[in-house]
């Protein structure tokens, strides 16, 4: 089953962290990308840009609506995602308490219903 951990913390700057932070959370990642990886359950990571760097969309009023930053105004923001590919819940927990966010903000598991690989949807079969 694949699972997408959506990485949310608070966003400091390289110069609010100061350099010894920045490159322990740099390695921590590493290693914990190194790790998904070697077990074989690792099927991409982004760490997205800034907030500041964020632009929503939005058609509901039936008229483009086009905003400056996030949608939501909240204290941690969405840093990262991650996507693995696990047999169960369980497994997908496990690996969700060793990312470095799960230690100073949250990782949001959510299974993944589609994705898309070659230009292809692929689905699910819920049992």
């Amino acid at each position: 089953m694949r699972y997408s951990f959506l990485l949310h913390y608070p966003e400091m700057t390289a110069e609010e962290l100061g350099p010894e932070a920045l490159a322990e959370g740099m390695r921590a990642f590493d290693e914990y990308i190194t790790a998904l990886d070697a077990a074989g359950v690792l099927v991409g990571a982004e760490v997205l840009r800034p907030v500041s760097a964020t632009t929503t969309i939005s058609l509901a009023t039936g008229e483009l609506v086009v905003q400056d930053g996030p949608f939501a105004d909240t204290h941690e923001k969405l840093g990262g995602v991650v996507d693995i590919d696990v047999d169960d819940l369980d497994a997908a927990i496990a690996w969700a308490q060793q990312a470095p966010p799960a230690a100073y903000g949250h990782v949001e598991i959510r299974p993944v219903a589609t994705w898309v690989e070659d230009a292809r949807w692929t689905a699910y079969e819920h049992h």
